[in-house]
């Protein structure tokens, strides 16, 4: 009986598919974006359209985004594409407001407030404040819709913060690239990453 539990509870884990946004012309540009409407640019429609694409031969049950526009209109192209329900938009995993530093590249910081300019109080929100949003959103969500697989369409800093904070052990550092795909699950109670910023999408023919 303990074995036949086990294995229903590994067929009903939550899987989360964590996507950043395609990209867009900020971020060719090197311009620090987070609560800036920026729209995608053409590529990053079609980094959107190709995630679609291999997402439309997985069974996926709901998609939450960001209610920033990159986010918002690279779930909807999934969406579209996959018939997939674009259901809500949470403002727990927004972009990280980075103050100050909205719209400008390292090289204007610089040259604005000196190479430490990192250490300034320049308005942006803390590293651990990101964490701690995006770990409460992905806690309540897995609860609340256990057994279902979700894609969560949002941002680098909020995904590469929130999984330091998950699983420490093994993210020291993150990079999070434009339509990549994150899964998480939980085993034992324990947060799992079973794929890893992956883009197969954008080179596969």
């Amino acid at each position: 009986m303990k074995l036949q539990e086990a294995d229903l509870r590994r067929r009903t884990m939550a899987t989360i598919g964590l996507i950043r946004h395609g990209i867009t012309d900020w971020n060719v540009q090197g311009k620090a974006q987070g609560l800036s409407d920026i729209p995608l640019n053409e590529e990053g429609r079609k980094q959107a359209e190709r995630l679609a694409n291999r997402l439309c031969d997985e069974e996926w049950d709901l998609i939450i985004s960001s209610p920033l526009s990159r986010a918002r209109e690279t779930a909807r192209i999934i969406a579209s594409a996959t018939g997939v329900s674009l259901t809500i938009t949470d403002d727990r995993i927004r972009e990280i407001d980075c103050g100050l530093i909205e719209g400008m590249t390292e090289e204007e910081r610089i040259h604005k407030w000196g190479e430490n300019w990192r250490e300034l109080d320049l308005g942006m929100e803390k590293f651990e404040d990101v964490a701690a949003r995006g770990t409460h959103f992905l806690e309540e969500t897995y609860k609340r819709y256990y057994s279902q697989k979700l894609l969560v369409v949002c941002h680098a800093a909020l995904i590469g913060l929130t999984l330091k904070r998950l699983m420490p052990h093994i993210f020291q550092t993150t990079y999070i690239e434009n339509t990549s795909l994150t899964l998480l699950t939980k085993e034992q109670d324990e947060w799992v990453c079973k794929l890893y910023n992956c883009t197969d999408h954008l080179t596969s023919k």
